[in-house]
């Protein structure tokens, strides 16, 4: 004999339906107050498990570290490997576009320029030097001429492996052979200090103005054309010889200010 509890009641669709139905109606023509105190019992029940919901959707995500994530420590040097290459690329850039444009004059096929920054610099009334971060093992030689903004500055006074000294033309003991504006005269300038330099022995006959360019002259094997020096700011009468020039120099490039120079290296 089966009991009741092992009975299995069979409850059609239509039926159910039909029950939704009536208790839809049921509730429709219930009176307000009953129908507020459901929802109220509802509230209670389903709030809590619905506050804890909505705190779990909006809970931080985990702080644990990510295996592909570096550390802070990490990244700071690399951020600043990454702001140091892209200086260097900068810089490196700058001198290959100043040696294309030496190198793409004629006059300058088949010389070789050094790039050098200046370490050191001393200017003042009795000396007019620099020290360079480039030296013999960079084809550096003494006597070669060094350049800056497209002029003539100075000359490799001094040399080691990885340094040189350079010898400014405004220097006291600088003296190298020069010519004036169109003049077809060889004559030397002689450093003044303080950024300055001049020309005392030009007899008067020769007529210099103001202004006229002064030029370092072609020397073979270490400058092979003419190339600026400066202008002439001053021309008087030379007052211990009434028929010389006393002629004042203004270099074309203002050494004070410079951070790298190029020398020539006319057989590399």
């Amino acid at each position: 004999m089966t009991g009741m509890a092992g009975r299995r009641v069979n409850v059609s669709r239509r039926m159910l339906f039909t029950w939704f139905v009536l208790a839809g109606f049921i509730l429709l023509l219930a009176p307000e107050g009953l129908t507020g105190e459901m929802q109220l019992t509802f509230a209670r029940i389903f709030c809590r498990p619905a506050s804890l919901l909505i705190k779990a959707s909006l809970a931080p995500p985990s702080t644990e570290p990510l295996a592909d994530v570096v550390s802070r420590r990490r990244y700071d040097r690399l951020h600043n490997r990454l702001a140091n290459v892209t200086q260097w690329l900068r810089r490196e850039r700058e001198k290959v576009e100043t040696l294309s444009g030496l190198r793409d004059r004629p006059v300058w096929k088949g010389v070789d320029f050094v790039l050098a920054d200046i370490i050191q610099s001393t200017i003042d009334a009795l000396h007019g030097r620099l020290i360079i971060n480039r030296g013999s093992e960079d084809g550096l030689a003494k006597k070669q001429f060094v350049m800056a903004s497209d002029s003539v500055i100075g000359v490799i006074s001094g040399i080691s492996a990885r340094t040189a000294r350079v010898m400014l033309l405004t220097d006291p003991s600088s003296r190298i052979p020069v010519t004036i504006g169109e003049l077809n005269v060889s004559v030397i300038m002689q450093g003044r200090g303080n950024d300055s330099a001049g020309i005392s022995l030009l007899p008067r006959k020769h007529n210099v103005n103001m202004g006229d360019i002064v030029y370092a002259q072609k020397k073979p094997g270490l400058l092979g054309t003419a190339v600026i020096v400066g202008a002439v700011s001053r021309c008087r009468q030379d007052p211990q010889n009434p028929l010389l020039w006393d002629i004042d120099v203004k270099p074309a490039c203002r050494t004070r200010k410079l951070a790298e120079v190029t020398v020539v290296v006319m057989n590399p």
